[in-house]
């Protein structure tokens, strides 16, 4: 009998588990025997396994090989295990030295002529390698520029899975791979990240040196185009500084979609741990960029309105995947005609606006996807979307309005700080506006400026933005100057707001004192804050 182990990784949403490959080769007819909670995916990678190790030239075992996956208990998802699977078989059968497997981890999928093909989850994978000390991490090429981001890990970019043996047996890199790969990539790999500094971030660390492009990009966007809209201009200054969700309502044409678009180009980048954070949420869902594995800009995700609830929020029968509320995590998640989304799809985001995360369970597992964002809702007036100032009289009754804007839930509008109303404008407001709409780059740094007061003054929480505060702390730690709830207190009174209400007004609050350079929030805040969450700001 001939036993060995190697090491491989298995996601549950972005947290990665150490798995034990054990392969064992006895006596028997001649099979292979997979266990340990595999799903279909898996099951076919005896074939694949088989075909590759023929195809590089190995002899297979004509015996009895079973190869278990510990913890048996943990449900094993997908093709990365393909390439710890065979390097076992191979260490079983004498083909590798079984010594040079200590500390390592194997991630690939392997095709038929040994290949090693990418697979999506690399970052969080080698993430969770390093945190659980393991020093070495054998990756497939096209992947190793996301695993370089994780550091004090030596990392061995393989072409196939003859790179994967030879190197094993002489303890050296796969030569020439990296000189490949930065061809392919345009980024220049050397199996190591320089060290420094170190932020934790759930199980990732940010350095001083990132192999990743830093630098600014746009796309060309620009808030100065949107003219005509400054209440609009003004309240994506607004929810950019103290990250507030926002409801544009509005005939089409006025512009909604444009402030919805530029909203990140506002935005500050992403520091280092959340560049982590976020890569790794698109590293699952296999949406990053090659040659850019380390996202730095805040991003947008708009789903069509015919998305459904996994695709926005996440799920899956199989592999559970992040949908676009966490692919918009640090950034900006617009729903573009938002009441014609159904009315579940909407009211499931209710939970991650306040938690910042969502949690799918599905039978033996549950998984855990950070989701905190800026929610920009876009809808017309009504189902007709003709206004009365263009000439172009609306045909909808009362009932057919509140029937329309009512599909977005009370409990879901409750959670919406801003709420701006964008009008036609006509020839002279545009060009009169034109002279006054500031570009991006201007009001970019009185959002950074703001910032940087509100990280100040939650420096030592866990909190980043003004939005995240909970209501307890506002009342305990963050209080308004003395007589400033005088006009929220009256709206209570009146029954126009509810306490959830209180709550996300006085934090919008703190963005405005933030943006002013105020040292706390008066009754002229709060005042504005209360008239942007009923919508009746100008």
């Amino acid at each position: 009998m001939a036993l060995a182990r190697t090491h491989a990784i298995a996601l549950v949403g972005v947290q990665g588990h150490v798995v034990e490959i054990e392969a064992d080769i006895e006596n028997g007819l001649v099979a292979l025997l997979l266990v340990g909670l595999p799903d279909t995916a898996l099951r076919e990678a005896r074939d694949r396994i088989r075909s590759a190790i023929v195809n590089t030239g190995r002899p297979w075992p004509q015996r009895r090989i079973t190869v278990g996956l510990s913890p048996a208990s943990l449900p094993k998802r997908g093709s990365s295990f393909d390439l710890g699977m065979a390097v076992a078989i191979l260490a079983a059968a004498g083909e590798v030295p079984a010594d040079r497997l200590a500390g390592t981890v194997l991630i690939g999928e392997l095709g038929l002529d040994g290949r090693l093909r990418p697979v999506p989850g690399v970052l969080p994978a080698v993430a969770a390698a390093a945190a659980a000390g393991f020093g070495r991490v054998v990756v497939p090429a096209q992947n190793v520029a996301e695993a370089s981001l994780v550091p004090e890990l030596q990392v061995w970019p393989a072409a196939t899975l003859a790179d994967v043996i030879c190197s094993l047996r002489d303890g050296t890199e796969p030569p020439g791979v990296a000189d490949d790969l930065t061809q392919l990539t345009g980024v220049p790999i050397d199996g190591t990240v320089a060290t420094g500094g170190t932020v934790a971030t759930g199980g990732l660390a940010a350095t001083g040196a990132l192999a990743a492009d830093t630098g600014r990009a746009v796309g060309g966007l620009d808030l100065a185009d949107v003219v005509g809209q400054p209440v609009a201009r003004r309240a994506a200054e607004i929810c950019a500084a103290g990250g507030h969700n926002l409801l544009l309502l509005g005939p089409p044409g006025v512009g909604k979609t444009m402030v919805a678009e530029r909203i990140p180009t506002i935005m500050p980048p992403l520091d280092r741990a959340a560049a982590l954070e976020v890569s790794s949420i698109h590293s699952v869902a296999g949406t990053l960029q090659p040659g850019r594995p380390l996202i730095t800009e805040p991003p947008f995700c708009a789903p069509h309105h015919t998305a459904t609830k996994a695709a926005i929020v996440g799920g899956g029968s199989g592999m559970i995947r992040p949908g676009a509320a966490s692919l918009a995590h640090r950034g900006c998640l617009f729903l573009d005609e938002a009441p014609e989304f159904d009315r579940d799809v909407l009211d499931a985001l209710r939970q991650p606006l306040e938690s910042g995360s969502v949690i799918i369970a599905r039978s033996g597992v549950t998984a855990r996807f950070p989701a905190r964002f800026t929610l920009v809702l876009a809808c017309n007036p009504c189902p007709c979307a003709r206004s009365a100032t263009t000439g172009d009289a609306c045909t909808c009754t009362p009932l057919v309005k509140r029937r329309y804007l009512a599909r977005l839930s009370g409990p879901l509008l409750d959670r919406v700080d801003v709420k701006a109303e964008l009008l036609p404008v006509g020839r002279a407001e545009l060009l009169c506006d034109r002279q006054l709409a500031e570009p991006s780059a201007v009001i970019a740094a009185r959002v950074a400026a703001a910032r940087q007061r509100a990280s100040h003054r939650l420096r030592g929480t866990r909190w980043q933005v003004n939005a995240e505060v909970p209501g307890s702390e506002l009342r305990r730690r963050f209080r308004p100057a003395a007589g400033a709830l005088a006009p929220l207190e009256r709206s209570m009174d009146r029954g126009q707001i509810s306490a959830r209400g209180v709550d996300r007004i006085i934090r919008m609050s703190w963005t405005l004192a933030d943006l002013a350079g105020a040292q706390r929030p008066g009754s002229n805040e709060i005042g504005y804050a209360l008239a942007l969450w009923l919508g009746v700001a100008s």
